[in-house]
């Protein structure tokens, strides 16, 4: 997620939010025609998934089985506003004993549509649905792993379906707030309100969160993650990778090892 893709979607986020465009939010990365087919086979334990939503939009993505007998834990991880979310195959180490979900949001992968904010959100639920009624599935131990503009996506489904933890990394109070950040002179609050609105719905949350996020990252800037996590209303903590800006937080130790220890902890 190139920092200059995702100041360029910002600027124009608040732009189109004035006029009433949305979906310029969003940056997508497809799929070269048989790379979905290709991603599935190169992986072992990897099995592909599809989800057809109302109106006939099929979303797309794999189902990364985890060590151990069934039922087994289950981690359900949202991407970024520019992140093609396969890559999560290759470097899974801390989550090994988990299963993973990954699904492309609309417009991204080989998923079809393209993505909306309440599109989006609607097919988080029907994600979690779908494996949630697996029988190799443990519904007492799902967790969501949000990435930027995935943390809202996330927060959005804490609100709606039982998780046994959350985690955000590189989250935000909410787009508009960042958005108003990066270009003050356009009124982006007074004409569209919040869009992605986790801090509005952090403190009605019980479900305990870790919060990842770059100690020099000026995409997200770490104040608006500070808000969010000071508004959650259960069990909470924070890490802060060194040096770290928006896009290179898996390249440290760090990232990875908070993860793995916090889902350890889970029962």
């Amino acid at each position: 997620m190139p920092s200059a893709i995702i100041r360029t979607s910002i600027a124009l986020a608040c732009c189109a939010l004035l006029a009433g465009c949305e979906d310029v939010i969003y940056f997508p990365q497809p799929l070269p025609h048989g790379a979905h087919e290709a991603i599935t086979a190169r992986f072992p334990q990897v099995e592909p998934l599809q989800i057809v939503r109302p109106g006939g939009v099929t979303l797309r993505g794999w189902l990364a089985r985890g060590a151990g007998a069934a039922p087994r834990p289950l981690v359900l991880y949202f991407g970024g506003n520019a992140e093609e979310v396969s890559w999560m195959l290759g470097r899974r180490e801390a989550l090994a004993a988990w299963d993973l979900a990954l699904v492309n949001y609309r417009g991204y992968g080989a998923s079809e549509g393209r993505p909306l904010e309440a599109d989006l959100y609607g097919d988080a639920l029907a994600v979690y649905d779908r494996l949630a009624a697996r029988a190799d599935v443990d519904r007492d131990r799902i967790v969501a792993i949000g990435r930027s503009l995935g943390s809202g996506v996330a927060t959005y489904l804490a609100t709606q379906r039982p998780l046994a933890a959350i985690v955000l990394i590189s989250p935000f109070d909410s787009i508009t707030a960042v958005g108003q950040h990066h270009y003050p002179i356009i009124p982006v609050r007074l004409v569209v309100g919040n869009r992605y609105d986790s801090l509005g719905r952090a403190p009605g949350i019980r479900v305990p969160l870790l919060m990842v996020t770059g100690e020099r990252d000026t995409i997200i800037p770490p104040d608006y993650s500070a808000r969010l996590f000071e508004a959650w209303g259960g069990a909470k903590q924070a890490v802060v990778i060194p040096d770290a800006g928006h896009n290179d937080l898996e390249e440290s130790p760090l990232f990875w090892s908070a993860i793995g220890g916090f889902l350890t902890g889970i029962r």
